[in-house]
């Protein structure tokens, strides 16, 4: 059935466009949601009344698409990631892995925009990213995959084995006051014995 977009959506199209859905994800998923209307006389005249207002947005998103496409163009990326010897990934560079490293360069783009060779980039090395901005305009990034150094923790007693010593030395220090204390205790009863016979040769 056709329908006529309300809202921008990536997937499917933009404010104003026409186009034809399955009748059930329209009813279930566009009307609901407010990103489409029904293709109606009435409707089509709502959306007429707004043609030069939705106009004016597209040519602004048409500028602001321009003036992203050259601020990305002299961008480079440069993400560490862990790798064996040969240079192959633990893992692969995604769209998404794009996207989170765009943003933090400042740049809002859905992965969904981001296209990259295959499944993405599964060893070191320098790379293409593809990134589709507004209507036909796209630009391409360029991104450098490095291996990322992996800590070992071969230098140094592990903490382990200088709890196991702290509780060795805590050990031996208490048996050692254990002992003390074992022989002042004969040596306090043969005072206490001395004592005893002093008073007693006394009184006799």
């Amino acid at each position: 059935m056709k329908v006529i977009m309300n809202k921008d959506l990536a997937t499917l199209g933009e404010e104003g466009d026409v186009k034809d859905v399955a009748k059930g994800y329209a009813r279930n998923y566009l009307f609901p949601r407010g990103i489409a209307l029904p293709y109606t006389p009435k409707m089509i005249k709502l959306i007429e009344s707004r043609r030069a207002e939705i106009d004016a947005r597209k040519e602004q998103k048409r500028q602001d698409a321009r003036g992203l496409k050259e601020k990305l163009e002299s961008l480079e990326l440069i993400i560490a990631m862990p790798a064996g010897a040969n240079g192959k990934l633990y893992g692969a560079v995604t769209n998404q892995t794009i996207a989170d490293e765009l943003a933090k360069q400042g740049f809002q783009i859905e992965r969904k925009r981001i296209e990259l060779a295959g499944n993405g980039f599964k060893s070191v090395g320098k790379y293409k990213a593809i990134i589709k901005l507004y209507e036909n305009q796209s630009t391409e990034i360029s991104v450098t995959i490095t291996a990322q150094e992996i800590k070992t923790e071969s230098s140094g007693p592990k903490p382990s084995n200088r709890r196991r010593r702290d509780e060795s030395a805590q050990q031996a220090a208490a048996e050692e006051t254990q002992t003390a204390e074992s022989e002042a205790v004969p040596e306090a009863a043969d005072t206490e014995t001395s004592q005893e016979e002093a008073s007693t040769e006394a009184a006799e």
